[in-house]
């Protein structure tokens, strides 16, 4: 069975952060064809297009861990109904400079966990606009709004409730799946790459 590498990003820069455990858990029920290495965000400075002659080993490395990952997972909680500063400033990192956009036609995945009832859902909205434009494709469904409770989650990934276990289970599942197709769909000489034929196209 092939394996595929994963980058994920935790958008919280927090300790305690429930997305870090979030996290854990995800990659405790992920299938086993599923590789993962967290692309770190904490040490990134504030993008600038000031740098983008000579990028600093910080936003090297993040483009480098994009471009060396099969798919790109994020798991993120949700500030004033948006992404997280600071993991927007990484993806900004990640797309410049212009015409070097690391994210492009990586398959990934949007999920994140809130004590609120609505979840992440409103970063999340906001989030799919960002990654349009970025033409990385998205999992579309199933959508993953956790509504975190501390008696669920265990520090170190262990799912308590096995309803919930089962449905972060089957969210794993649907991204490895779609994180597959998404490689297939792209591989060289897939029906989509395909080169025009000179000889129609002269007709």
């Amino acid at each position: 069975m092939a394996s595929f590498k994963i980058g994920y990003f935790v958008g919280s820069l927090a300790t305690g952060s429930i997305n870090r455990t979030l996290s854990k858990a995800l990659i405790k029920l992920a299938p086993e064809d599923l590789e993962f290495t967290e692309i770190p965000i904490r040490d990134l400075p504030l993008y600038s297009y000031d740098y983008d002659a000579d990028f600093p080993p910080e936003g090297r490395a993040l483009k480098e861990a994009v471009e060396g990952s099969d798919g790109i997972l994020f798991v993120s909680p949700e500030y004033n109904r948006s992404i997280p500063g600071a993991l927007k400033n990484a993806i900004d990192w990640g797309s410049r400079p212009w015409g070097s956009n690391s994210f492009a036609r990586k398959p990934t995945g949007i999920i994140g966990a809130s004590v609120g009832s609505i979840g992440t859902a409103v970063m999340q909205s906001s989030f799919r606009s960002v990654l349009s434009f970025l033409d990385a494709p998205q999992l579309n469904a199933p959508e993953a709004y956790i509504h975190y409770n501390a008696s669920v989650f265990g520090e170190d990934g262990e799912v308590k409730d096995e309803g919930t276990a089962k449905f972060l289970r089957h969210y794993m599942d649907e991204y490895g799946a779609f994180v597959a197709r998404v490689l297939a769909a792209n591989a060289p000489g897939h029906i989509g790459d395909l080169e025009p034929d000179a000889e129609k196209l002269s007709r």
